[in-house]
This record gives structure tokens, sequence and C-alpha cells, in this order.
């Protein structure tokens, strides 16, 4: 089955107060996989298995969620959803196997806010690759 490429187009492209807004939520969910787990060590409990496809999941809710309550406000465009989803979508294996190779390199622990970390650094390094193109 043959698979879609998406190319954002240039005047598609994300201005840097998008992409600004785009790492602040992606920091916010790191912080809260941190907290979260710093939580879950103080009560005994063990860390659970998280995977990039779960990070994006959490990154395209954070986004519907901030669209919808501050969309407007903040200068996010309608769109900005649909064309993540879209980012995502076609990179979804290249994001999966540069995280895979980034905790098996180091000595970095699998913890959720380390794969969010990982994940969304390769989401904004595929973004920026198809700004490029």
């Amino acid at each position: 089955m043959p698979q879609s490429v998406f190319i954002m187009p240039s005047d598609m492209a994300f201005s840097g107060h998008i992409v600004g807004l785009l790492k602040a939520y992606m920091n916010d969910l790191v912080e809260q996989a941190k907290q979260e787990q710093s939580t879950n060590v103080s009560f005994g409990f063990s860390s659970v298995s998280y995977r990039p496809d779960q990070a994006i999941s959490d990154l395209l809710a954070i986004l519907d969620d901030r669209l919808e309550s501050e969309g407007l406000q903040v200068g996010l465009p309608q769109e900005f959803l649909h064309q993540m989803w879209a980012l995502c979508s076609e990179t979804r294996t290249e994001i999966e196997q540069r995280v895979w190779l980034e905790t098996r390199a180091g000595d970095q622990v699998a913890s959720k806010a380390t794969i969010r970390e990982l994940t969304y650094r390769a989401v904004v390094a595929a973004l920026e690759q198809r700004e490029r193109a």
C-alpha cells in the first residue's frame, strides 16, 4: 500500500512564534512527566512502559486543548493541529527509530519524561527538515 507524502508547502511554514509555542507545550509535557515520575517514586510505584507514539498522542491532545482554549489569543492558526497531525503521522517511523537509537546509544533511562523529550526533539527536527525542503 503506497504511503502519501506530506510536504509542507512554503506558505504553510510555521513562524518562529508558532514553533516557540509548540516547544513550550512540549516542555510542559516533559515537566508534567517528570513530576509524575517523582510522585510515583515517592509512593513506591514502578514506572510503566511509555512509547514515542504515546508521546505524540499526548502532544496532539494538548495542542487540541490549547487550540480550543487559547488558539486565537496566542496566534495559533486553526489548521495547526491538522498540520502537526500530518507531520507526526508521516514521520512516525523515523521518530520512533530515532528515539529507539538515542535510548540505546546512551545511558538514558527510558522514563516517560525521557521518551517525551527525545520524541519531541525528533518532531521538531522533522518539522525543521520539512520547512527547509
